[in-house]
Formats: C-alpha cells, sequence, structure tokens
C-alpha cells in the first residue's frame, strides 16, 4: 500500500462515522439498552425501542451518505488522474515521432500536451495532500525544460548542416542521411561528420550531436519517470476508490445485524417492510461487491430507510455511469492508439518519405547519364548506382505500406519463388544486412507460386530482418521449400532466442513488438499479404531454441 493511500485510510478512520469506532459506541449502547429496559414498562420498552431503531437508521443514513460523498470526491480524483496518464502516453508517443520523423507538428503535440498536463496539474494541486502530483509536476517542468534544449541544439545543428552543405558540396550525398536520423542516431551520425569532413572532436557541430544524444538520453529518462509516475497516482486513485467502498460495505455489515438484533429485542417494533428492504439492500450491497450493479424499488413511504435505498440507487447509478465510462474510454484509446498509429505512419510516409525520395531518386538519375565512366572512379560509379537501386526499393516499400492500409489487392502471376528468395538473400548479403548470417537454401530450382512479385520481395524481407534482428545480427537461417498438391509451403527458420509463449500468439497483430525500436508492423504486413494471396502462415517457436516461420501458398503450374 502507498503512502497516499494509508494517509487517507489513517484520516478516515479517525473519523467519528469510521466503522472500528461506530462499532464500538453502538455495542456499548446495546448493552446500556439491554440493563435499563428490563425495569422499563412495555409501552416504554416499544417507545424505546422505535427510537433506538430511528437513531439506528438515521445514523446509518449519515454513515452512508458521508461515504458515498468520498466516493464520489475519490471518483472524480480517479478521472484526474486516467486523463494524466492518457495524456502522459499520447506525450510520449508524439515525443518518439518527433525523434523518428522529425516533424515539425510532432514538435507542436509535444508541446500541447506539456501545456495540457501542467494545467491540469495546476488546477488540481490543492485536490489532494498527496506528493505524485508535485513530484509529477517537477518532472514534468523538467521534461519541458530538457526538451526546449533538444529543440534548440535541432534548430543549431541544422543552421551548422546548412553551412556545412555550402561548403562540402562534393559530399552532398551524405546530407540527407545525416539530417534525416540525427535525431535518432546522434553520436552515429557525429563519428560519421568527424570522419568525413576531418573534425576536430571539439567542434561545434559534433559538441553539438553529443549535447542532442545526452539530453535525449535524459528526456527518456524523465519521460519513463514521468509515465511511471501517472501510472502510480492512477493506482494510488483506484486503490482509495476500493477501498472507500470496501470500507463503506464493512460499515454496512456491521450496522445490519446490530439493527436487526435491536428489532428483535424490541419486539418487531421496526416494520416488517423496513426489514425486508434492509435484507433487500445487505444483498445488493453484495452483489455490489461482486461487480453486479442494480437499483433497488423505492418504498412509498421515504423514511429513513428510504433515504438510504435512494442514496444507494444513486451511488449504484453513478458507479455504472463511472464504470461505463472508464470501459469506453479504455476501449476508445486502444482503438484510437492503433487507428492514430496507422494514420500516422500512413501519413508520415506520404508525407516525410515520398518527396525526399522522389528528389534523390531523380538526383540518382541525373548522377546516372552525367557521370563519365572513363575519369569517375569506381566507387563513385557503384555508390551511384546502388543508391539508386535502393532508392526503388525504399519506393516500392513505401507504395506497399500504403497499399497495405488501403488494402490494395495483390497482382497475381506466376513466380519462381526460389529465384526471388535467391536473389534477395544475395542482395542483402552484398548490402551487408546479412553479414555474420550463414543462410542455406533447401528450395527446388522451379518451384512456381502464383503470387505478386513486389509482396513476396516485402514478405521474406520482413522474415529474413526479423530472424537478423532475433540472432543478434549472427546465425544461421535455413529455408526449405516443397510442392504438395497444389500448393507450396516455405519454411523460414532461424537460430535466434524464439518467442516467449505468452507472446506467439499476438505476433501478428498491428503495432504489437518486442523490439525496442520496432513499429510492430513488420509481421502484420506479411500477415495481411499471405491472407490476400489465400494463404496462410503458421509459427513455431521455442523460448531459446528459434523460431520457425512456415507460409503456405496456391502452386503455379
Amino acid at each position: 500500500m502507498n503512502a497516499l493511500t494509508c494517509r487517507e485510510l489513517n484520516r478516515r478512520d479517525s473519523s467519528p462515522f469510521s466503522a472500528v469506532g461506530l462499532h464500538l459506541v453502538l455495542h456499548a449502547s446495546f448493552r446500556s439498552i439491554v440493563y435499563n429496559t428490563s425495569v422499563m414498562s412495555l409501552q416504554k420498552k416499544i417507545i424505546f425501542g422505535f427510537l433506538i431503531s430511528s437513531a439506528l437508521i438515521a445514523i446509518l443514513a449519515i454513515f452512508a451518505y458521508v461515504n458515498f460523498i468520498e466516493i464520489r470526491k475519490e471518483i472524480r480524483f480517479l478521472e484526474l488522474s486516467d486523463t494524466l496518464r492518457s495524456k502522459t502516453l499520447q506525450l510520449r508517443r508524439h515525443e518518439k515521432n518527433f525523434f523518428l520523423y522529425r516533424d515539425v507538428n510532432e514538435l507542436q503535440n509535444v508541446y500541447i500536451y506539456i501545456s495540457e498536463i501542467q494545467s491540469i496539474l495546476d488546477a488540481n494541486k490543492q485536490a489532494t495532500t498527496s506528493g505524485h502530483l508535485k513530484r509529477l509536476q517537477e518532472k514534468v517542468s523538467e521534461y519541458h525544460e530538457r526538451f526546449s534544449k533538444i529543440e534548440s541544439h535541432t534548430w543549431k545543428f541544422l543552421d551548422a548542416i546548412a553551412k556545412l552543405k555550402s561548403d562540402h558540396q562534393g559530399y552532398a550525398v551524405f546530407f540527407p542521411v545525416i539530417e534525416s536520423t540525427f535525431l535518432e542516431s546522434p553520436l552515429v551520425n557525429a563519428n560519421l561528420i568527424e570522419r568525413l569532413f576531418k573534425f576536430d572532436p571539439g567542434a561545434d557541430i559534433i559538441v553539438t550531436l553529443r549535447t542532442i544524444d545526452a539530453e535525449i538520453a535524459s528526456l527518456r529518462k524523465n519521460g519513463e519517470e514521468i509515465l511511471s509516475l501517472s501510472k502510480d497516482l492512477d493506482r494510488a486513485a483506484r486503490e482509495k476508490v476500493d477501498r472507500t467502498i470496501s470500507i463503506s460495505q464493512t460499515a454496512l455489515l456491521i450496522l445490519f445485524p446490530l439493527f436487526l438484533l435491536v428489532g428483535i429485542t424490541a419486539l418487531f417494533l421496526i416494520i416488517h417492510s423496513a426489514v425486508r428492504q434492509l435484507k433487500i439492500l445487505a444483498r445488493a450491497i453484495e452483489m455490489t461487491g461482486k461487480g453486479t450493479f442494480s437499483s433497488l424499488p423505492v418504498p412509498a413511504k421515504l423514511d429513513e430507510v428510504g433515504m438510504l435505498i435512494n442514496a444507494f440507487n444513486k451511488m449504484e447509478s453513478d458507479l455504472v455511469t463511472r464504470d461505463g465510462e472508464i470501459a469506453r474510454k479504455n476501449e476508445e484509446l486502444l482503438q484510437s492508439r492503433k487507428l492514430a498509429s496507422l494514420g500516422t505512419l500512413a501519413s508520415g510516409v506520404a508525407h516525410e518519405l515520398n518527396n525526399p525520395l522522389n528528389n534523390i531518386y531523380l538526383a540518382a538519375q541525373i548522377l546516372t547519364r552525367e557521370i563519365d565512366t572513363e575519369t569517375c572512379p569506381g566507387i563513385i560509379r557503384e555508390t551511384v548506382s546502388d543508391i539508386y537501386s535502393q532508392t526503388l526499393r525504399v519506393k516500392r516499400i513505401v507504395s506497399d505500406l500504403l497499399a497495405f492500409a488501403r488494402e490494395k489487392p495483390p497482382e497475381l502471376a506466376p513466380l519462381n519463388i526460389t529465384g526471388l528468395v535467391a536473389a534477395l538473400l544475395s542482395q542483402m548479403n552484398g548490402s551487408g544486412d546479412l553479414q555474420n548470417v550463414r543462410p542455406t537454401l533447401d528450395m527446388p530450382d522451379n518451384l512456381v507460386v502464383i503470387a505478386d512479385r513486389h509482396m513476396m520481395e516485402q514478405v521474406f524481407i520482413n522474415l529474413f530482418t526479423n530472424a537478423v534482428d532475433a540472432m543478434d545480427g549472427k546465425g544461421d537461417i535455413h529455408l526449405k521449400g516443397s510442392s504438395e498438391a497444389g500448393w507450396v509451403k516455405i519454411a523460414v527458420t532461424d537460430s535466434g532466442k524464439g518467442i516467449p509463449r505468452d507472446k506467439v500468439q499476438r505476433i501478428f497483430d498491428p503495432f504489437f513488438t518486442t523490439k525496442d525500436k520496432g513499429t510492430g508492423l513488420g509481421l502484420a504486413i506479411v500477415y495481411s499479404i499471405i491472407e490476400k494471396h489465400k494463404g496462410k502462415i503458421e509459427v513455431y517457436s521455442e523460448d531459446g531454441k528459434g523460431t520457425t516461420f512456415i507460409i503456405t501458398l496456391p502452386g503455379g503450374a
């Protein structure tokens, strides 16, 4: 139990309406009643018993009212903590998108969410005595300061890189890569710039990149602390609501038997209907404790029991409403995250990659035509050729990703899957993607499927890339293919660390990933492509013993 909950519980236990204190008072009063009524006349006993019963009902109603007010207050605080947690998650998402895509809109969204969180914290700093809000406010202010520094250094770096462009036009091929990845990998770019331009480690641009790297690391740590604090605040709020309801239930269950005992002792002076109503209320409270909410019929005569039932019905209605709102908000948040992620990815690809890729593609075409094959060094010709081919590959990937989002149908045609896989392995090996990987191919030369070539390339590139990541860049990849009854099966096996049993069923879900920097779309795209081809994909994995993906596709003649 955290300090916040303990402090609230101690404060409530010291209240004059606490369950323990009320039990002791009623126990002493009952002993006095038994002694005094033994010497009273019947009329006095009836009147006394009625007064005692009425007093108990009034106490019960007051106690319930006080606790219902407390529950309402705690539910409001729960809404506050849920809002803070939701906005904190959105803040981290926009932060990640800014570092990945350097989108100015994402930068603005980060500041918007920082401002919203700070406004909420400022408006509610007197709402509780908890230190969680104060610590969260401090961390958000620290996060704001660090992010502002990163932004400042970002513009400083971009100014420096612009000057560097004009001074070193011969290295123009490297600048787009540096500009698009310096926030994601500042140290790598610092080392690249230092080697390319023979800069001293103390040069301003190198120092700026190293500063950005340090600030980003600190910012991410700070962001994790903010997220942790917001989750702690949300958990504490939920625990407080549960404890408040539990105290109310306990007190009611203590008062109710005492009420029955006094009623029986007073020779059923309390009307039987009231007793029945209280029994129904007790059953309803028990069902509420189990999560079943139901309203009780309000008696025609609005006495203390009727007031209690009204208050209980109001509590039930509030709990049903709040429970529905929380469930709806959680569902909407989950769905909006998926849709927003897909929309952000597609939009980011369309706006942030297509235009630069077109420029690179056109520049590569111009360079290819203008290069003098006799005087130009071979390494430059090879580099330009590689840029041209890889740009085409990236453009296809972008097109396929957008097609995946738009449910583009495949262009089916007979395809030699063995030749395609061999070419991909050769290409990835030549680019260094399989530098320490030993691929083996056990497939017939004439293994033909009916499929879309570009989509199949994307399937196997994703599978090979995942395999390399699972093996930490070093190990064996084995491909085995066979044809049977008009269907072609291709098994891709790696010697990596495998997939935990509890995550195997989720690996094809969009945006589910076990990698720190993964988008969670690779295997989802693979699954979607195979489904579009009327095939199926299965996975067999054991933690620590590698993974096998088996693809089944319609065979060709």
